[in-house]
């Protein structure tokens, strides 16, 4: 059983050696931890600090291409290096590390194929009551429209089976969290949460300007990731919005008709007809994405089925390349043996 912890990094020069520090060597049930650095174009000494650290497997973007590039780069990654959990946190030393042990449980008992921390924002010192009451306002949108449970949906600190990681795709360039849980609910991926207590603050967040600008791009990824999981609902509730604004429009006018004043009113069936005609394209319109979601349904079950022979033939490969360097080395101490003989 193999953990792999990765943690993207932007110029994390400062904090990164904190966060490496805390992280458990040696956990119950695991037989080998290791660390895995996303180092997303930083122009700091990130790099160095995790080579001085001694981090296991670094992986390097050229340019900066968000958080979310970053985590799923990081999870195909440690799939590759045979990661049979995967946790993710943040390098600003935000989350306890210690509490690893007790992330990855569900997902060692069969109880999750996902873990989410939660933070217990109403706890949190640094938050302002503003901050506190949007992230609960948030999250209970995400459950609501996911299904879930997960108290804290933009939580970074997570554990993901072997199992999840295979089936999620990330598309979006904000932000995975929200997407990864409405990915998670719509594809039957079992969820858990864990409460966590964070750490004091070491620097703003990097990845909005300010809280309007989180409100905006969340609003934006769960708006598009609901979309294209769930066509029919989104465009069935719009298309009827503006359907029963036409008939509404349709029934003023022949209201005014029978009391003999529809000549007054014709606005109202121009513009009740012309909005039932919009509704019923909007609806027809979610019946095409519903169709095109099945499609997409059947090609990320290639996709995922495709990264599995993939990841198994390479370890495969590892295993045979194995047999044949200690064959080989067999071999030559039998020719030794020889020789001296």
């Amino acid at each position: 059983m193999k953990l792999i912890v990765q943690i993207p990094c932007y110029n994390e020069e400062k904090t990164l050696p904190l966060v490496l520090k805390s992280i458990p060597k040696k956990i119950t049930g695991v037989d080998s931890v290791e660390t895995l650095i996303i180092d997303d174009g930083s122009s700091d000494r990130t790099y160095e600090i995790a080579k001085k650290y001694h981090v296991n497997h670094i992986l390097r973007h050229r340019t900066n291409k968000g958080l979310a590039r970053s985590f799923a780069d990081g999870i195909h990654f440690a799939l590759r290096l045979g990661a049979d959990i995967i946790v993710n946190t943040d390098a600003d030393n935000q989350y306890p590390q210690d509490k690893i042990p007790q992330l990855i449980t569900p997902i060692l008992d069969g109880s999750a194929d996902m873990v989410i921390a939660d933070r217990q924002t109403e706890k949190i010192k640094h938050f302002s009551p503003l901050k506190k009451m949007l992230q609960k306002i948030g999250s209970s949108v995400v459950r609501k429209l996911s299904g879930s449970h997960v108290p804290d949906a933009v939580s970074g600190f997570r554990a993901y089976s072997r199992n999840a990681a295979l089936q999620l795709n990330i598309v979006t360039d904000f932000s995975y969290a929200i997407e990864t849980i409405i990915q998670a609910e719509y594809k039957r991926i079992p969820i858990a949460s864990i409460a966590v207590t964070t750490n004091p603050p070491t620097r703003k967040s990097r990845l909005f300007r300010n809280m309007f600008q989180h409100i905006h791009q969340s609003a934006a990824t769960l708006l598009r990731v609901y979309t294209m999981y769930r066509p029919l609902t989104v465009f069935f509730a719009v298309g009827l919005f503006i359907g029963v604004l036409g008939f509404a429009a349709t029934v003023r006018f022949f209201y005014f008709l029978l009391l003999g004043q529809g000549t007054g009113h014709i606005q109202s069936i121009i513009f009740g007809a012309a909005f039932i005609v919009v509704g019923v394209q909007i609806f027809m319109t979610g019946i095409v994405g519903d169709l095109i979601g099945i499609n997409r349904r059947l090609t990320e079950d290639v996709l995922r089925r495709m990264k599995d022979i993939s990841l198994t033939q390479r370890e495969e490969e590892k295993t045979n390349n194995k047999i044949l360097e200690y064959a080989k080395r067999i071999r030559n101490i039998s020719i030794n043996e020889r020789r001296i003989n």
